[in-house]
C-alpha cells in the first residue's frame, strides 16, 4: 500500500489532532535508515523524537526483547513483581546523579513527570509547581499546565489545575539573562506564591520542544542554591536529555549540581514504552504503600530493552560518540552559516549531540523565520532526509540523528540538509 493510499486512510481513521511531522508511513528501519510505503530511504535525523539514541533496532535491544518474550509479557509489577525491574532499579541508581537514590518505572515521560509532581508534592506537603517558559513536560492535564508553550499543546485544552506558575527561561539572544529569570522567580514570590507553599521547580536541562536552548551553568547552580533556602524540591527532567543524547549518560551531569528528583523516559528503552523517576530515598519512600504504580509501569519487555540499551551506550562509548557528532554538526551548521547563498541562520547551538539551529529574518539577526522551516523540512524530506522543528517561535530545527549513526551517512545527512538550504533561500 502507498504512502497516499495510507495517507487516506489515516485522514478517514485517526482524529486530525495527532499531528504527523511527515506524510510518508514507515514499513522498515535499520539503525538510522529508514524505508517508507513507497520504498524510499530516509535518513532520520529525528530518531522517534530522541527515542532511538542507540538507533532502530539495535541488535542487542531486539535479542533482549525476544528472550524476554521467551520467558513472560507481562505480570504487573504491583501484582507479581520481577527481577528485571529491581536490576533497572539498582543500576539507574547508580548511574544517577544521586546519592542514595531509588527508582519507581513507569511508562511515558508524562507519567514520569505527573509521579515527580506526587510525590514532590506528598513529601513536601505543599501545592505548588513552578516550570519555566518554553518548557515541555507532556501532554496530559497537569503537564500541560506546566508545559510552557500554548500552541498547539494548550489550546483549548483548559483549564488546567491550580498551583501551576511560570517562570521566563534564560535565552540570552532573545534579551533574557540569567538574573532576568533569577529576579523574575522572585517577583513570584512576592506577588503569586509564597516560596513555603512551592514544593518544586521543575526544568530541563536542555529545553526540548521549546527550542534546545540549554541552562547556563550559573543558572542551574543558582536554582539549586534556591530550592535549598526555602525547601524547594528540584526537579529535572531529563526526559529528552537523557542516555547520552547530551554526551554525558544524564544532561545534569554537566552542570555539577544534584537534582532531588530526576524524570526519564524516551530512549530510556530504545523504543519500548519506559519511564522513571530517580529520586532522593528519603524523598521517593515518602508515599504509602499503592500510592504509587501503574498497570503497565516498568513492563518487562521495557526493562529487557532498558539494559540492553545501558549496556550498548556503555560497550560502545556512545556519550565519547555523542560529543564528537555534536562536534561535527556544528562544524558544519557553522560553515552553512557562513555560505551567502543559503537561508540565513541565526544561532547555532547544542550540547553533545541535542544540536539545533535558527532561521532567521536577515544575516546576523535573531528575528524568528518559521515560514522558512517549514519549507526547509519539506524540501529534505524530499531529498531522504527525516527533520523536527521545535521552538517557542517555530523557527528552530533540531537534529537528532541516532548516536549509532556511521559517519558516512551523518556526513550525507549534513550533505543534504546544506543542499536544502540553499535551495529554499
Amino acid at each position: 500500500m502507498s504512502n497516499t493510499e495510507l495517507l487516506a486512510r489515516r485522514n478517514a481513521a485517526v482524529p486530525r489532532g495527532v499531528a504527523s511531522a511527515t506524510s510518508v508511513f514507515a514499513v522498515k528501519a535499520d539503525n538510522a535508515e529508514v524505508w517508507d510505503a513507497d520504498g524510499k530511504r530516509y535518513l532520520d535525523f529525528a530518531a522517534g523524537i530522541a527515542v532511538c539514541n542507540t538507533g532502530h533496532r539495535h541488535p542487542k535491544v531486539m535479542a533482549a526483547i525476544a528472550r524476554q518474550c521467551e520467558a513472560f509479557v507481562h505480570t504487573a509489577f504491583q501484582v507479581m513483581p520481577y527481577e528485571t525491574y529491581i536490576a533497572l532499579a539498582e543500576r539507574l541508581n547508580q548511574l544517577a546523579p544521586i546519592k542514595k537514590a531509588k527508582t519507581l518505572l513507569m511508562t511515558t515521560g508524562a507519567e514520569a513527570v505527573e509521579n515527580a509532581v506526587k510525590i514532590a508534592r506528598h513529601y513536601t506537603q505543599r501545592p505548588a509547581i513552578i516550570s519555566f517558559t518554553g518548557a515541555f513536560h507532556g501532554r496530559s492535564l497537569l503537564t500541560m499546565g506546566m508545559t510552557g508553550k500554548v500552541v498547539p499543546y494548550k489550546a483549548g485544552f483548559g483549564p488546567f489545575p491550580a498551583s501551576l506558575y511560570h517562570a521566563p527561561f534564560p535565552i540570552a539572544h532573545h534579551g533574557v539573562s540569567v538574573q532576568d529569570s533569577l529576579d523574575a522567580l522572585q517577583r513570584l514570590f512576592k506577588a503569586d506564591v509564597e516560596p513555603e507553599q512551592v514544593a518544586a521547580i521543575i526544568l530541563e536541562p536542555v529545553q526540548g520542544e521549546g527550542g534546545f536552548y540549554i541552562a547556563p551553568r550559573e543558572f542551574m547552580q543558582a536554582l539549586r542554591q534556591l530550592c535549598d533556602l526555602h525547601g524547594i524540591l528540584l526537579i529535572c527532567d531529563e526526559v529528552q536529555t537523557g542516555f547520552a543524547r547530551t554526551g554525558k549518560l544524564f544532561a545534569t551531569e554537566h552542570f555539577d549540581i544534584e537534582p532531588d528528583l530526576m524524570t526519564i523516559a524516551k530512549s530510556l528503552a530504545g523504543g519500548i514504552p519506559l519511564s522513571g523517576i530517580i529520586g532522593k530515598a528519603a524523598i521517593m519512600d515518602s508515599a504509602d504503600p499503592g500510592g504509587l504504580g501503574g498497570t503497565y509501569g516498568g513492563s518487562p519487555l521495557g526493562c529487557a530493552a532498558a539494559h540492553a540499551v545501558l549496556d550498548a551506550i556503555e560497550e560502545e562509548q556512545l556519550c565519547e560518540r555523542s560529543q564528537r557528532i555534536g562536534a561535527r554538526m556544528i562544524e558544519r551548521l557553522n560553515v552553512m552559516k557562513k555560505n551567502p547563498d543559503s537561508t540565513p541562520i541565526g544561532d547555532v547551538r547544542g550540547l553533545g549531540s541535542m544540536v539545533a539551529f535558527e532561521l532567521v529574518k536577515e544575516r546576523g539577526g535573531h528575528v524568528p523565520d518559521p515560514d522558512k522551516i517549514k519549507l526547509l523540512t519539506a524540501k529534505a524530506l524530499e531529498h531522504g532526509l527525516i527533520l523536527l522543528s521545535c521552538g517557542i517561535y517555530g523557527n528552530t530545527l533540531r537534529l537528532l540523528a541516532p548516536l549509532t549513526i556511521p559517519d558516512a551517512q551523518l556526513e550525507e545527512g549534513l550533505d543534504i540538509l546544506e543542499r536544502s538550504l540553499t535551495e529554499i533561500a
